[in-house]
């Protein structure tokens, strides 16, 4: 017997039929004596549709009113799904998140968990029911309905699985697990059995979209394990939980992720001074442009390039602000291409093992990928290639690291 967490994204919930389907399943688990709680999304299309209808009123809606209508979508959900799950002679009860009490601060359509009272959701699983919660949504001290943003359902399960002290926090989504690369891309990609919280990070902030970077770091601070499965068809899924030491042999490498939204830009002939690279910097992140990989190259003339990466949406006003800077510094030239691609290898193996930067530079260069740019952590390997070779890149290096084999270790 165990108390699980378990979400529902929007397309698990995107019917009446599909709804029907996730309270059999969830009734499977009580049937065989876990205790369930359940957070869901809206129905797919329906948080589209509701800000859709905002923006026929206004352009810029209120960011308080947009909390009070988007959050409506999850409402509808938990109802539907709580009339299922009774229907079934399951008993179950729906809370929204201010009804839980998911305490959050005031930053409207962005607001963070501040702490939840879980005390009516203990009682309620000491009565034998299912608790239903409407995910992405919370409310802040003065009473004022807030939502969490991006991903915010996920967090909001991974929150009640670290306040509740859950045995396991269970993702539903549309696919069945975390896989080495994207399978659309690599016909051989492999679903993982489990990931570490680091390894998840970084694939979720290099462009894995299975899960919100937020919530795999919100598990990872309260040691919430946390697992992806499919809605659609049983399996084991992958399991996201800490790094194992007692591990004979970690994979060198556990994963590729890539980013096709990417834009470089480059400051040539720069002053080698003091403080150039603030000078640069600061106007870019004044105007609230994301900045990822930064290189800066010294030249024997006491001139430097300088060059970084922003979001392919932000290209074009990073690019006027740097036109500016440039004449303002007398530098150059200013140079922009926004047709890259960031590619990343991922592992907790490379911690204790040398030559991987090398083996996958190798693996490039045999297929005449130049490399722009190159970035490193201690289980990251990232580099900017021509957006035209992502995806033989990603093949390549799929193959290179052998990572449709389920020991891929050093040899």
């Amino acid at each position: 017997m165990a108390l699980l967490v378990q979400k529902f994204g929007g397309t698990s919930v995107g019917t009446v039929e599909r709804i029907e389907a996730v309270a059999d399943k969830v009734k499977a688990f009580r049937e065989r004596g876990d205790d369930v709680v359940v957070v869901v999304s809206a129905m797919s299309g329906e948080t589209n549709r509701l800000i859709g209808l905002a923006q026929a009123i206004m352009e810029e809606p209120t960011p308080r009113e947009m909390d009070v209508l988007v959050s409506t979508g999850e409402q509808v959900t938990i109802a539907l799904l709580s009339m299922a799950l009774n229907k079934r002679g399951c008993e179950a009860r729906s809370y929204t998140g201010a009804q839980v009490h998911i305490k959050t601060d005031s930053a409207h359509m962005k607001a963070r968990i501040l702490e939840i009272d879980e005390n009516k959701m203990r009682a309620d699983i000491e009565a034998g029911r299912v608790i239903v919660v409407a995910g992405f949504q919370g409310v802040d001290e003065q009473g004022n309905i807030t939502t969490l943003g991006r991903g915010g359902s996920d967090t909001t399960a991974v929150a009640l699985a670290a306040a509740l002290k859950a045995d396991e926090c269970q993702i539903y989504t549309d696919v069945d697990g975390v896989y080495t690369t994207d399978p659309r891309v690599v016909d051989d990609a492999r679903r993982m059995e489990k990931v570490t919280f680091e390894e998840m990070i970084e694939m979720a902030s290099l462009g894995s979209k299975v899960l919100q970077i937020r919530a795999v770091e919100f598990a990872g601070k309260y040691d919430v394990p946390l697992r992806v499965l499919s809605s659609f068809e049983d399996g084991p899924g992958t399991l996201i939980t800490t790094e194992d030491n007692d591990s004979m042999e970690q994979p060198l490498v556990s994963g590729i992720a890539f980013n096709r939204d990417e834009a470089k830009l480059t400051l040539l002939g720069v002053p080698d001074i003091p403080g150039i690279a603030s000078k640069i910097l600061r106007p870019i992140s004044e105007d609230n442009i994301e900045v990822d990989m930064i290189v800066q190259n010294v030249g024997l003339d006491k001139k430097t390039d300088f060059t970084f990466t922003v979001h392919r949406n932000d290209y074009k006003r990073a690019k006027a602000i740097l036109d500016r800077i440039c004449e303002e510094l007398g530098a150059q030239e200013c140079v922009g291409d926004n047709d890259i691609a960031k590619v990343s290898i991922v592992g907790v193996g490379m911690r204790s093992h040398a030559g991987v930067a090398t083996k996958m530079f190798d693996a490039l260069s045999e297929e005449g990928i130049n490399i722009q740019m190159i970035s490193t952590s201690e289980i990251k390997i990232s580099v900017v290639i021509d957006e035209k070779y992502l995806e033989l890149a990603v093949r390549n290096l799929h193959s290179a690291f052998e990572l449709e084999k389920a020991g891929n270790g050093p040899e």
